[in-house]
């Protein structure tokens, strides 16, 4: 029983390095996001079990008295490992299950330059429709167009500054028609997110039109609504 205690600290490291590398190990090539994934769930799964079984034995004066300090370091590191993918998958029940998001549901902008890059990608670059702009409205009614005084030109060169300050891969852009194409990365799983902006003009100034699309998945845990306002705000100031 003891021995079997004096593990918990290193299963909780193991557990620990499997929620860690389950996404890094995506994002350098190691295996593709399924078992990235798969490797998340069992890593979470395991440390929630070395957590409870740490705090079972914490309760158990023999074995607390015994080995106190082990089966603390367990319990911490165990429940740190659990405590972001759980993070996670709480804020997911919290947003609609959908991957597409564009300030303007109607007549969303369109890629061109990105078509090539997303032709094997399981998400199709065409929009959606009318149920995936239901569910923002829903989700996401602050996501709208921004309107800016400047001239189109203006807010078009702060708009290529903005994206090239938050380090996006340009893909393209068309001072012309007013639109750039770029490509996010996020940092754990290496997911790559493509973004369309529109610049067009309104009035005495410019309008600001922006979609964000992942390129796998079901639902983006919000990413694309947090860059669509991020991106946005940046500008606006």
């Amino acid at each position: 029983m003891m021995a079997a205690l004096r593990a918990l600290p290193l299963l909780a490291l193991a557990a620990a390095l499997a929620v860690v590398l389950s996404g890094f190990g995506t994002r350098f090539g190691l295996w593709d996001y399924r078992m990235g994934f798969q490797v998340l769930r069992w890593g979470t799964l395991a440390a929630l079990a070395v957590a409870a079984v740490s705090v079972l034995a914490l309760l158990v004066p023999t074995s607390r008295r015994a080995r106190a300090t082990a089966l603390t370091i367990a319990l911490v590191v165990a429940g740190a490992a659990a405590a972001f993918p759980l993070y996670l998958l709480q804020g997911a029940r919290k947003v609609p299950p959908i991957n597409d998001i564009s300030t303007d549901t109607a007549n969303p902008p369109a890629f061109v330059a990105i078509l090539p890059l997303r032709a094997t990608a399981p998400v199709p670059a065409a929009y959606p429709g009318a149920a995936t702009a239901s569910a923002q409205r829903a989700g996401y009614p602050d996501i709208r167009p921004l309107v800016l005084g400047e001239p189109p030109a203006v807010t078009y060169r702060a708009a290529l500054a903005t994206a090239r300050n938050l380090h996006w891969d340009i893909v393209a852009a068309d001072p012309a028609s007013g639109r750039i194409e770029a490509t996010d990365t996020t940092p754990w799983f290496g997911f790559r997110d493509d973004i369309v902006i529109r610049i067009t003009p309104v009035d005495a100034g410019s309008r600001v039109d922006m979609r964000s699309v992942s390129r796998v998945g079901k639902s983006d845990l919000g990413v694309n609504a947090r860059r669509i306002r991020d991106f946005l705000g940046r500008l606006a100031r």
